[in-house]
């Protein structure tokens, strides 16, 4: 037992995660007993293998995960898991109605996000109305729920400014009917937010204890503070997106169906080069075991049969297990699931003694904060940012290190 190294687990681990007929609670069972059998032996492999990538790994994508939730025609529930009754309870009576909305919503290429978030309020709305037709229903109905949101419902002003625009497409979209004037409707009162940033101090503590906790997590909260990229665009990255030569990262299909390009951190270069040359190992072997395939969006998979398995279509960060795609049934190798990263950067933070509301959001925040501070233009980091609109880019001039709106407290000069 204590004979065993890192390597040895590792690719105990690699070869468990390729057996196609293993469920991911099963994979996390097998990390979860070797890493109780190390520690029990007292080996010192123990704290060397990275256990929560593993059992991270045991997380499959769900078939409402945005990665593939587009694939396959079928209508996908208005809910997250465990709430999909929402939807059930409305697709008898106005199923139709649902599919029209799904459809719409689908050729104007909106993002997977945003069609749940529509399929849910819609869905809540036409509960809300109960009995009533769907040709009778009209602006006094969508003014009551939007006025019930706001008063027995207590929610945000984003909140209620998402349900309204949700009925605004359903009426004029789906059901081709156009919405008169809704009058003074009470509206949830919308607060001025601040995001929140690190610090600089904060931000390198913050990585420096992720870089103790785990290497892949580590890259991964590095590239989202030193590129600005959000989560999910950081954990869809293929291989053909990282561009050594001009150093840079191309971000595909990004918010807003746009792609942009973001530096490429040189410090991370030799980083991330190594770890690609663990993935390439990996998907080597993959591809001796008759595997190797990804999953490709917008049918690029029937144009191109042989591009699943190629490398440059692989991910940058996959999942150490394979699993069943959730619509296609097919076994491949996914990226690997957010939910780790996210947990991690709030662990690091709780280690490191930062006090905020720390997430891998507030690295994109502080990303685009430290460059105004280093004297870059507005406008430059707006297209970093891939804001539309300079408004929105304008929010950290508020945020920077100079106290509040850059004055100094008349305390300070007594």
């Amino acid at each position: 037992m204590q004979d065993h190294s890192t390597d040895d687990i590792n690719r105990y681990l690699e070869e468990q995660g390729r057996k196609e007929e293993l469920q991911g609670w099963q994979f996390l069972q097998i990390v979860n007993a070797i890493q109780i059998l190390l520690e029990t032996a007292d080996t010192p492999a123990r704290t060397q293998v990275n256990w929560e990538y593993w059992r991270n790994s045991a997380q499959e994508l769900a078939d409402s995960h945005p990665t593939i939730a587009r694939t396959g025609g079928v209508l996908p529930s208005a809910e997250p898991a465990g709430r999909a009754p929402l939807l059930d309870a409305v697709r008898a009576r106005y199923g139709s109605v649902l599919d029209e909305l799904v459809v719409v919503v689908r050729q104007r290429n909106y993002s997977i996000r945003t069609e749940q978030a529509y399929l849910s309020w819609v869905c809540r709305f036409l509960l809300f109305a109960g009995d009533k037709d769907i040709e009778a229903l009209g602006e006094a109905d969508i003014v009551a729920f939007l006025q019930d949101l706001a008063v027995r419902g207590q929610v945000a002003a984003s909140t209620q400014n998402q349900a309204l625009n949700a009925l605004i497409f359903l009426f004029s979209q789906a059901l081709k009917r156009e919405i008169g004037n809704l009058g003074n409707f009470v509206r949830a009162k919308r607060p001025r937010r601040l995001p929140v940033v690190l610090s600089r101090m904060e931000a390198g503590r913050l990585l420096a204890g992720l870089e103790k906790m785990s290497d892949l997590h580590y890259l991964m909260a590095a590239l989202l503070y030193g590129t600005g990229m959000r989560l999910m665009e950081c954990v869809r990255l293929r291989i053909q997106d990282i561009d050594f030569d001009q150093n840079l990262i191309m971000i595909r299909d990004g918010k807003g169906q746009k792609d942009q390009v973001v530096p490429l951190p040189r410090s991370l270069r030799e980083l991330l080069a190594n770890h690609l040359d663990e993935i390439r190992r990996l998907h080597q072997e993959d591809l001796a075991q008759g595997l190797g395939e990804v999953f490709l969006p917008d049918a690029l998979a029937r144009k191109y049969p042989n591009a699943p398995k190629e490398w440059i279509w692989q991910y940058v960060f996959p999942s150490g297990s394979l699993s069943q795609d959730p619509r296609s049934g097919e076994t491949r190798r996914h990226h690997i699931h957010e939910n780790g990263l996210q947990k991690s950067i709030k662990k690091a933070a709780l280690a490191a003694g930062i006090t905020k509301q720390v997430n891998c959001h507030a690295l994109r925040h502080s990303f685009a904060t430290h460059l105004l501070e280093s004297g870059y233009d507005i406008r430059t980091i707006q297209e970093l940012m891939g804001h539309a609109d300079v408004s929105t880019t304008m929010i950290y001039t508020h945020v920077l290190g100079r106290g509040g709106l850059g004055v100094t407290s008349p305390l300070d000069s007594l």
